[in-house]
């Protein structure tokens, strides 16, 4: 596993439940707004959902990934309502539930 790999998925373990964050959010958290898709790529291969909460991370729009690799956007959706996120459509409220 790469170093950014790890890097991204410790810090999507810090997005407290009821929060999300943006994946812009993480890349710029990790030194540039330009590894947005590098982000999305290693959520995408998270190596332990149950841990490791990619679910927690959308859009800057708020918009649930399409290509949730857990269950689709259907199960983003689950696994946020649980946590207490409001989900209308298939958008959080950013300004709400931004972390």
């Amino acid at each position: 596993m790469s170093d950014f790999y790890v890097q991204v998925y410790d810090l999507v373990c810090k997005i407290p439940k009821g929060k999300v964050a943006t994946y812009g959010q993480i890349a710029k958290m990790l030194g540039s707004i330009t590894y947005s898709r590098s982000v999305g790529n290693a959520l995408h291969h998270n190596p332990d959902p149950e841990n490791i909460p990619c679910h927690r991370v959308v859009a800057s729009s708020g918009r649930l990934a399409e290509n949730y690799a857990f269950g689709g956007k259907e199960g983003q959706r689950r696994r946020l309502v649980l946590e207490g996120v409001e989900v209308n459509g298939n958008k959080v409220d950013i300004k709400e539930y931004l972390w």
